[in-house]
């Protein structure tokens, strides 16, 4: 116990130590996590650490699909739906079936049912990688938002594949009918199980007395719940874990107070980074276990098949979303779309964007070593060898890629949407306007007689005056010395307020989480302050 507990702290270290690299040398962690892990797993202290699926599937997978399904936008899922569910399922099953084949045809002893199985593995990306690229470069957040919305589904599509194929390989017997109408059990009813369940945990939340310590915990048992019940009766874990996480993500407002949203929000991030390196980190370190298991099979042949089919993924992902591009627009004729012209652009990047992660191999580690009849299951070791080198070249070779593909594209916001500034520049005028409506309303008198509104109501018109600007006129003006000067004064009474507070907070009188409260609203503040003109103040 106290070696595994050794170990993990060393790992956590490295990880931090790792991902510290990965943003001085401008690189998504991901990346890094996993040559950092290939790199360690030459050490003996090491290369003993496996992943066992169970801990994948049960341990990490709930509460990473959970807390993605909690950022996701509902607003922008729904808006793009179309193409969310068109890479989600139509373009993995495409995948798989094209994977299936060239197994089939190029690797001997592969049949069809075993292509498949192969297929369902490799089939979903990880948009961790992507996403986590993408919000380092200039790109639409569009993009984002359908990379996002397709790693909830991709997931659940792929082992439905690998699921299927599983069976038909150790039972010899594949249906197709009693398949399909399996296939759409699995999938409905894993969403029915999922809204459920987050139904009871709403129902928990609006009218139970809870605090924002419970509502916290509730959250960590929330997904694994979902995941449990629906993954007990045979149904997609994944899709009841996707769906119930999406419905209490936008009932958010009503359920949670102020403070449970924000401590949420800062737990959550920290867990979701946490579990996200371990991820990674052991994708690299399972190097020397699997290729000691390829037994017979030659090391060059078993690198060139992974080689081939890393090809044939991309290329076949690449097809497909641009495919899906032109689908789009014939379609447009028909029905409303998000965006009638995609353009080939944006597809591109998509399919560039199609980097192999951790539930690829768990799948892979998930196939049984003896199946019923006490017979080995053909090919397993070459599946777990082809899937790692998979992993290795999509996450480096497209990872490494993207951003200079992506600078290269030069894309640009489409559907008329305002820059973020421009956006926040909106946003708070607005919220100056109805605040200063409001007390105008309801409390005219008091504004006369109360110095504490009146100070609130010139607070909120000086506010107003600067956002009722033109936003041309405010970035024409941002470099100018008197908001210059007022934003590095404003900020140097920040820090003078802090060190106050910590001189305070060293005398016995003063209680010291009535300091902290003081410091948290000082970062807010801050926050704010930078996040009106974050390019004309540094730290």
């Amino acid at each position: 116990m106290e070696k595994f507990f050794i170990q993990f702290i060393s790992l956590i270290m490295i990880i931090l130590g790792l991902v510290m690299l990965a943003r001085r040398i401008k690189i998504a962690y991901p990346i890094v996590l996993v040559l950092g892990g290939l790199l360690l797993s030459f050490f003996d202290v090491f290369s003993s650490i496996t992943i066992s699926p169970d801990l994948i599937f049960f341990l990490f997978l709930p509460p990473l699909l959970y807390e993605a399904a909690w950022q996701t936008s509902w607003k922008e899922f729904w808006r793009f739906r179309r193409v969310i569910l068109s890479f989600a399922f139509p373009i993995v099953f495409v995948t798989s079936l094209v994977v299936a084949l060239v197994a089939e045809a190029v690797i001997p002893g592969f049949g069809l049912a075993l292509g498949f199985v192969l297929g369902g593995i490799v089939s979903p990306p990880d948009a961790i990688s992507a996403s986590s690229i993408m919000r380092n470069v200039k790109v639409p957040k569009q993009l984002v938002s359908i990379a996002e919305g397709e790693s909830l589904l991709n997931d659940a599509s792929s082992l439905v594949v690998f699921r299927f194929a599983s069976i038909a390989v150790t039972t010899g017997n594949f249906v197709f009918r009693h398949a399909a109408i399996d296939f759409v059990l699995v999938i409905v009813l894993g969403v029915a199980i999922g809204l459920a369940v987050a139904l009871v945990f709403y129902a928990i939340y609006r009218w139970l007395p809870t605090t924002t310590s419970i509502d916290i915990v509730l959250s960590f048992v929330a997904p694994y719940c979902m995941y449990y019940f629906a993954e007990h009766f045979k149904y997609s874990g994944v899709l009841a874990v996707v769906s119930g996480g999406l419905f209490l993500s936008s009932q958010r407002q009503k359920m949670l107070n102020h403070l449970s949203r924000a401590q949420g929000f800062n737990v959550w991030s920290t867990v979701g980074f946490v579990l996200n390196g371990l991820v990674f980190l052991l994708i690299g370190l399972q190097m020397p276990t699997i290729t000691k298991q390829l037994g017979d099979i030659k090391f060059g042949s078993a690198i060139g098949y992974g080689l081939l089919i890393s090809l044939v993924l991309v290329v076949s992902r690449l097809l497909c979303t641009l495919g899906a591009s032109l689908f789009t627009r014939f379609m447009s004729n028909f029905i409303t779309v998000a965006d009638a012209n995609p353009g080939w652009k944006a597809p591109l990047v998509l399919g560039w964007a199609g980097m192999r992660g951790v539930v690829s191999l768990a799948a892979a580690l998930s196939i049984p070593v003896m199946m019923g009849d006490n017979q080995p299951f053909p090919q397993r070791n070459l599946i777990l060898f082809i899937t790692f080198i998979v992993i290795l070249v999509t996450l480096v070779f497209q990872g490494l890629t993207l951003p200079w593909v992506i600078r290269k594209l030069r894309l640009e916001e489409r559907n008329g949407t305002f820059s973020e500034i421009k956006q926040e520049t909106i946003i708070q005028k607005k919220l100056a306007s109805v605040s200063l409506a409001f007390l105008d309303e309801n409390y005219t008198d008091d504004l006369i007689n109360n110095e504490h509104l009146s100070n609130l109501k010139s607070s909120l018109t000086s506010k107003l005056k600067y956002f009722n600007e033109d936003y041309e006129d405010q970035q024409a003006h941002a470099d100018s010395d008197p908001l210059r000067q007022y934003l590095q004064v404003t900020l140097q009474l920040l820090d003078r307020q802090r060190e106050l507070l910590d001189k305070m907070n060293h005398r016995s009188e003063f209680d010291e989480d009535l300091i902290r409260k003081y410091l948290a609203l000082i970062d807010l503040e801050e926050i704010s302050l930078r996040k009106r003109i974050p390019e004309q103040v540094g730290r």
